[in-house]
């Protein structure tokens, strides 16, 4: 058994290398073709996705039933359905990308040295990017434009569940690549369904240049600690948003309600909800009653609990992930004691305070240490697309090279040229 297990794991290694020489080899003229020349691949790839729409929907009617059909929990099945509109979104996606500045060759600072020795440290691609996500096949989509568009080959490795959309996407985006005059290889799925093609990727040191996993939890700390390819960690979201003694309620209450419902199955949906004390008997019955309403269940404090319908709140919930309809609840006495709670409970993805003191607003972002801290708005605007990035990469929630919604700087790595004139030491 353990030497059929070698041998599978040798043929998915070599297969692994084989599709990442062959992104290297297209990566090297990828990096030298003009925004023109990228953008127009963009566009036909847009393009293509809505003249081949229909089988695109035909594969993710396959996953669907599949999934449905092995009990998968509805909002994950929503993450992995596609729509008309969906491949529409996705492929105004590519056009967005398309319409934003090629960060390729951006001169990120540079000047003359006093001995007349010209320096530039100028953005430049990675070469061949990694990517590990799960379910939603929207990011095979995103992933795509935004490394062409940054002068970098993508190797997919989606998960097993979204294995028939996503080889119906990779299809359409390979072909309009080809048909725009570049290299499809900067598009390629990475072959096989098992974790032995995952742990490849994961090993293909000095074959891929960096790896991004995107999905939950266990997947993300599992390509954390195994990965030899150097990481950029996406993280989930435990997003909190805060009410504040000085909050405009109304205001609150809107915040509160398109955080928590509008898209559950997101990153950036809130999970957690802290009010202040002084305005909790105001606004904890009609924030209660409004989200029982949506369909949420409350998981409360004892403050909370005295609201019927609302159940007990554990550790777990508050550091839950729920990606459901379910929040978590809690009355705080003053705004330390909310940033206290979002330091010990938060994945420092996305914090929201909503209030009218300019003050409480300034103290609540300079302390609270979170990729997004947002003010008097719904967290569900962190987003690449929101920001004004075009479609993101993912949200790092790590502290180097890149943190928040990755846009198409983020995929970019720098280089110093120096122009002399003779010039030895």
């Amino acid at each position: 058994m353990s030497t059929e297990h070698d041998a599978a794991a040798g043929a998915a290694a070599d297969q692994v290398v084989a599709v990442a020489e062959r992104a290297r080899a297209a990566s090297h003229g990828l990096a030298l073709a003009t925004r023109a020349e990228k953008d127009r691949a963009l566009e036909a790839m847009a393009a293509a996705l809505l003249s081949r729409e229909p089988e695109v929907l035909a594969a993710n009617d396959e996953d669907v039933a599949r999934a449905e059909g092995g009990g998968t929990p509805p909002n994950i099945v929503d993450r992995l359905r596609l729509t008309p509109d969906r491949v529409a979104a996705m492929a105004q996606g590519l056009r967005d990308v398309a319409g934003l500045p090629d960060p390729v060759g951006e001169v990120v600072r540079g000047g003359t040295l006093a001995n007349g020795l010209e320096l530039r440290q100028v953005r430049v691609p990675f070469g061949v990017v990694g990517m590990i996500y799960e379910a939603r096949p929207n990011v095979t989509v995103d992933a795509a434009g935004i490394c062409l568009k940054s002068g970098n080959a993508v190797l997919l490795r989606g998960s097993s569940s979204a294995r028939s959309s996503n080889a119906a996407i990779v299809a359409v985006l390979r072909d309009a690549v080809a048909g725009a005059g570049l290299d499809p290889d900067v598009v390629q799925l990475v072959p096989g369904d098992s974790h032995d093609s995952v742990k490849a990727l994961m090993r293909a040191r000095g074959h891929v240049d960096v790896l991004i996993p995107r999905g939950g939890a266990g997947l993300i700390r599992s390509v954390v600690e195994e990965s030899t390819v150097p990481v950029i960690e996406t993280g989930v979201g435990n997003c909190h948003v805060y009410v504040d003694r000085a909050a405009d309620l109304d205001k609150a209450l809107a915040i509160v309600l398109n955080a928590k419902t509008h898209r559950t199955s997101v990153c950036n949906a809130a999970e957690s909800l802290l009010v202040h004390a002084d305005i909790a008997d105001a606004f904890v019955p009609r924030v209660v009653e409004a989200l029982q309403d949506a369909g949420v269940t409350v998981h409360g404090d004892d403050r909370f609990r005295a609201e019927a319908g609302v159940v007990a709140a554990t550790d777990e919930d508050y550091a839950q992930e729920y990606l459901s309809l379910d929040i978590s609840a809690a009355v705080v006495p003053d705004l330390d004691a909310a940033v206290a709670h979002i330091r010990r409970w938060s994945s420092q993805h996305t914090e929201a305070i909503v209030t009218e003191d300019l003050a409480a607003a300034r103290r609540f972002t300079a302390a609270v240490d979170s990729a997004a801290v947002l003010v008097n708005a719904s967290t569900r605007f962190t987003d690449g697309g929101e920001f004004g990035f075009g479609a993101e990469i993912g949200i790092s929630t790590q502290k180097l090279h890149a943190r928040g919604p990755m846009g198409l700087p983020e995929m970019t790595s720098t280089k110093y040229v120096v122009t002399g004139d003779g010039h030895v030491r």
